[in-house]
């Protein structure tokens, strides 16, 4: 088995990799997924549980949560669609090992400098279902985690979210995602953001006013999403929209057929998301 040092170079270098542009994401992911599973499985192997340990677990962990994102924008593909549920598999086991290595450097009630933001994507997990990622209820989990950790904004953040989530509350969500998300906790939630989306645009739909159409440049700021790729999504969703006499998009509403697409939701843009991408 290979040393902590030789293990620490290797995930740079495949991490560093991630970043290239050169060819299809998804070919590098198959690359570095299989790497970093071997360089999990020596550290459990060798039981190394030290500072420079978590951080390489972090490291895999960010690797798994860009994935779900980028993969999930490119699941048209079958084999992706292998590849996410793959992935999200591994982002679990990655993450049960670094919580374990948190617990085993705990001293007193400090708290990693990463660790808030790490516990926050479990909690993002579960959004869109009432799944539970690591085969128990949210709600138990939660009484395991430390209070400084509880209380830090990056889990105040997740479970608000959670919370104006699975009530449709679009307003809410929005905002925060737009005012708070990291990029990682941006990826957690993209799959699930044209689901709120979706709620929204039907709630307009059915308790607007006929006589009134709603204007689609008022309505991509409240749902976070560029004009164009609205139109496209109330198309998606059976919706048909019209032009003004001034050339302004509208959407009329109180039409009677309503129904989200068979499959998933093409990927869409967020406003501000340029932002966060690195």
């Amino acid at each position: 088995m290979r040393p902590i040092t030789v293990l620490e170079d290797t995930l740079n270098y495949l991490l560093s990799l991630v970043e290239c542009r050169e060819h299809p994401f998804e070919v590098g992911h198959d690359f570095v997924f299989d790497r970093t599973r071997s360089i999990h499985q020596d550290l459990t192997m060798k039981n190394i549980v030290n500072k420079k340990a978590i951080y390489m677990y972090e490291g895999m962990v960010k690797f798994h949560v860009v994935s779900h994102y980028k993969l999930w924008c490119s699941m048209s593909d079958p084999n992706t669609a292998s590849m996410h549920h793959l992935n999200m598999e591994q982002l679990t086991k990655t993450l049960t090992s670094l919580f374990n290595l948190y617990e085993a450097n705990r001293n007193s009630n400090h708290v990693h400098e990463n660790e808030a933001e790490f516990h926050s994507l479990y909690v993002l997990l579960h959004l869109g279902s009432y799944s539970q990622p690591m085969g128990e209820p949210l709600s138990l989990w939660l009484r395991r985690v430390s209070t400084p950790v509880l209380k830090s904004k990056e889990m105040c953040f997740a479970r608000r979210i959670l919370r104006s989530f699975r009530p449709g509350n679009s307003k809410d969500f929005f905002c925060t995602t737009a005012a708070q998300a990291s990029y990682l906790q941006f990826c957690i939630m993209m799959p699930y953001i044209n689901e709120v989306r979706a709620l929204a645009l039907s709630c307009i739909n059915f308790g607007g006013y006929k006589l009134h159409p709603y204007p689609l440049l008022d309505l991509s700021k409240h749902l976070v999403i560029k004009e164009s790729d609205l139109e496209s999504f109330c198309n998606s969703c059976g919706l048909e929209t019209c032009t003004d006499e001034s050339g302004n998009k509208l959407l009329p509403t109180k039409q009677t057929i309503f129904n989200r697409p068979k499959g998933r939701f093409q990927s869409y843009s967020f406003l501000g998301l340029q932002e966060y991408e690195r």
